[in-house]
């Protein structure tokens, strides 16, 4: 029989951006990481092409959920394009991007697969990126493979993510929101149906599925000591030293 265990990741980066259903010249992004990013990302650092649907599937049946530690700005880029050939004008866009969040993503399922996604992780085959290859991650996204583990209660129990500096200028939140797909066995209830289950990423024929996805709130868990993953460098600090001094 084989074991189970939940793979999880920090998300964190100068810009993320999460687009579920963005359309020709407007791309937004979703407040959280989606499923289909997130499976994206793993099937990029473990070399899995674009149109290879039947190593997408295993990675596309992990269940899926993400914490919002620091739930960061939502900013607007207007976009411009030259055609390469003809050097024509292309259609001017609007990007939208979250700047200076972080989150915690999980993935549940067979331990020997998440192992080998965990090393591809830390030598990846093509680089990770935050949603779209503008948005490449401040720091290594490894954070923790459990065996044995529930998404529920990882989520629960990481200790808050969000940067130094966030901490320092934020009150502690007495919870943190948690969106999750529903357990095999666990009633629908009320939860949301979202078009973001991968089934191709091939350029020609992107396919998503539904699937549900509950909302929860879960109490923050702190950090011993008080402090945080940012703590042994915070490229902020510089700039709270300045503040201060000609506050």
């Amino acid at each position: 029989m084989s074991r189970t265990g939940v793979l999880v990741l920090r998300l964190a980066g100068p810009l993320q951006s999460w687009g579920a259903s963005s359309r020709f010249t407007r791309r937004t992004t979703e407040s959280a990481p989606t499923k289909s990013g997130v499976i994206g990302l793993l099937a990029a650092a473990a070399g899995v092409e674009r149109g290879d649907d039947t190593r997408l599937a295993p990675l596309a049946a992990l269940r899926f959920g993400v914490r919002i530690d620091q739930p960061g700005t939502r900013v607007r880029d207007f976009h411009t394009a030259h055609h390469g050939v003809t050097g024509a004008s292309m259609p001017l866009s609007e990007r939208f991007y979250l700047a200076d969040a972080v989150f915690v993503a999980a993935v549940e399922g067979d331990h020997a697969l998440l192992t080998g996604l965990r090393d591809a992780l830390r030598a990846p085959a093509y680089p990770p990126y935050l949603g779209r290859r503008s948005c490449p991650p401040s720091e290594p996204v490894v954070l923790a493979l459990s065996e044995d583990a529930h998404l529920e209660d990882v989520l629960a129990g990481v200790p808050w993510q969000a940067s130094a500096w966030y901490r320092r200028r934020h009150r502690t939140p007495q919870t943190l929101t948690v969106l999750r797909e529903t357990a095999a066995d666990e009633p629908a209830g009320a939860a949301d149906v979202l078009r973001d289950q991968p089934v191709s990423f091939d350029a020609a024929h992107r396919r998503h599925a539904l699937r549900t996805v509950v909302t929860v709130p879960v109490p923050t868990p702190i950090p011993s000591g008080g402090g945080g993953p940012q703590d042994a460098h915070d490229p902020f600090a510089a700039l709270d030293v300045l503040e201060d001094e000609s506050a």
